[in-house]
């Protein structure tokens, strides 16, 4: 979150560092990867305890996949608008 910030100061002051964007935009995917890797964990774990509810946890898990990947795809779109 500090990373957003500091890209907003910087835009506003008027630097336009791409240094700066990328920085922001490689600090913002941790998250979503740190998510997917948990997600994906979790449900590998409640498959293997459960084998009987697999396909509903495989759905929950793609469905998981998603959304954490949508707030990835979302800080790249914004990488790119701050171009």
């Amino acid at each position: 979150m500090s990373a957003l910030v500091l890209a907003q100061e910087a835009a506003a002051a008027g630097i336009t560092d791409k240094g700066i964007a990328a920085l922001t935009y490689g600090l913002g995917a941790i998250g979503p990867g740190i998510g997917i890797g948990y997600l994906v964990g979790q449900s590998v774990q409640a498959m293997a305890r459960q084998p009987e509810a697999a396909g509903m946890v495989r759905t929950t898990m793609f469905l998981g996949i998603a959304f954490v990947e949508a707030l990835a795809l979302i800080g790249f779109v914004v990488f790119f608008l701050g171009q």
